[in-house]
């Protein structure tokens, strides 16, 4: 839930940053740079769960790290560096309309862990942004 609702949060952003906002599928079936950019594939990458707090029952924590991944290419140089300052713009976009959001399926305000470069290549840079999210387990006995 947290991450369809966070790809809305982005789609709906005006004006739109983005030419494509996309889950991790589309993402795993890039062989280059997508069709269309600047693009943003947003899914989980990790989650950590606390231990049980209930018994009988499960009450638990969860940390989960969520993922952007932005991609902007520009062709008006040859080295990228076009594309590479496009992405500092794209990513101080997305961390202001994450930070400090709650998605409905979360306990807590989104917040921003971290990021680095994961590819840069064919004039394309590949940027992945990690936000900590998260939401509770809870089943009873």
């Amino acid at each position: 839930m947290i991450v369809a609702e966070t790809i809305e949060r982005l789609r709906t952003m005006d004006p739109a940053p983005f030419r494509i906002i996309e889950g991790v599928a589309e993402l795993a079936a890039l062989n280059d740079a997508p069709r269309a950019t600047p693009a943003a594939y947003v899914f989980i990458d990790d989650e950590a769960a606390a231990a049980n707090r209930r018994m009988p029952g499960v009450l638990q924590r969860v940390e989960a790290d969520l993922v952007v991944v932005i991609v902007a290419r520009n062709v008006s140089d040859a080295t990228g560096g076009a594309a590479a300052a496009d992405i500092e713009a794209l990513k101080a976009l997305v961390r202001g309309r994450l930070i400090g959001w709650q998605p409905a399926s979360a306990d807590d305000v989104i917040t921003y862990v971290g990021g680095k470069v994961v590819k840069a290549r064919g004039r394309a840079v590949w940027f992945e942004m990690t936000f900590a999210a998260a939401y509770y387990i809870e089943e009873s006995a």
